[in-house]
């Protein structure tokens, strides 16, 4: 037992340093959103965790030293953790460059610098972290609409093909109705931002067609950004999407649902092909197109029906600002094929054609805290 403990031990010191070295990798990248004039003043702090009860993190001017909670930083996903880091950076930034010392914490200097660095001023505290605000059960309030569209997608687990059709159709109508009935009442809206899959230093092609598919249909912003891979401790990259609690809550849903639609619809038919992983791609890709032309010919349906939902995609002004100002310095990155496999393409079409998004995931999700993770 005792071996057992020390090897424990071992593994979560080494889990920690690849996160301290992370959180010093992340420190870098965000000073790439500030000017140069300010970039050149900031120096780079010391780097901590520790075991703290009512706190997420802190920043210490005597010290020069950011914080944070370990067990926050071990159980939770990466863009979790930034987002309480990024605030601790803001005070260094308010404090040492901005010369913030007669003020409350999260004065007007602390609020500018969090506005310069795109850092959240609530990630502290009691703050309710990003994945549990948008996460279903966490919801503490949902209005009628919610409620229809859950309860249809319940509906869509049928098994009977028509009404499990017809359920889904009906629920991406409510969905797409929510969405603009929002966007004309709803002056004022919040937006969050989370990371959708693991960062890595790799993504399949087929991350980029299902991040397209969720822009396209399911109301939100989307951008592939740097972020830390723990366990190869290298700086990678991973989805992040931005928009309002209830849609990046729906959109997040589907790019689970999806996912894991895909590894089990792979396993049956690769069960005795032997192909290799990039087929596996080549049916996956074949899966969110069929899925995207599911969802057109649907679009195509109400359309016919309704004069005021047009096939040209509903764009949300605000959300274009918030997404802008977030991320000021973007690149487009385009990625050629090089070969792909027909039969095994069309095969994934039919499949994804079959796709119902209902409520329930046979599967769980892969994101997972840190120490799980690891």
């Amino acid at each position: 037992m005792p071996v057992q403990n020390n090897k424990k031990i071992r593994l979560q010191q080494k889990l920690e340093r690849s996160i301290l070295h992370g959180l010093s990798c992340e420190w870098d990248a965000a000073l790439w959103n500030l000017e140069k004039e300010h970039r050149g003043l900031m120096k780079k702090p010391l780097l901590s965790l520790k075991d703290m009860k009512n706190k997420l993190g802190y920043w210490s001017g005597d010290k020069r030293v950011i914080c944070l909670n370990r067990n926050f930083v071990l159980t939770r996903p990466w863009d979790d953790i930034c987002d309480v880091f990024f605030h601790e950076i803001a005070h260094q930034f308010s404090e040492e460059v901005l010369g913030a010392h007669n003020e409350t914490a999260h004065g007007k200097t602390f609020q500018k610098a969090c506005f310069l660095l795109r850092a959240n001023p609530k990630a502290s505290g009691y703050y309710q972290p990003l994945h549990d605000q948008i996460a279903e059960k966490n919801a503490t309030h949902e209005d009628k609409m919610m409620l229809r569209i859950k309860k249809l997608l319940a509906l869509a687990e049928s098994s009977n093909q028509y009404e499990a059709e017809a359920a889904m159709a009906k629920a991406y109508a409510l969905i797409k109705k929510y969405h603009i009935d929002r966007l004309s009442i709803v002056k004022q809206r919040n937006y969050v931002s989370i990371f959708l899959g693991n960062p890595a230093l790799k993504h399949f092609r087929e991350a980029c067609h299902l991040a397209a598919l969720l822009t396209d249909f399911y109301f939100v912003e989307g951008i592939w950004t740097s972020a830390y891979v723990v366990e190869k401790e290298k700086m990678g990259r991973v989805l992040e999407i931005s928009g309002t609690v209830q849609n990046v809550r729906i959109a997040d849903y589907v790019h689970d649902y999806i996912c894991n639609y895909i590894d089990i619809s792979w396993d049956h038919y690769n069960k005795k092909k032997g192909l290799n992983r990039y087929r596996k791609t080549d049916y996956a890709i074949g899966i969110i197109e069929g899925f995207r032309a599911k969802l057109e010919s649907q679009t195509f349906a109400s359309n016919s029906t309704n004069a005021n939902h047009s096939l040209v995609k509903i764009e949300d002004p605000l959300l274009r600002k918030y997404f802008e100002y977030k991320y000021p310095h973007t690149t487009h990155r385009y990625r050629n094929v090089s070969s792909q496999d027909e039969n095994v393409l069309n095969a994934g079409v039919k499949a994804g054609r079959d796709l119902i998004i209902s409520k329930g995931i046979s599967k769980k999700s892969n994101r997972q805290g840190l120490l799980i993770g690891h």
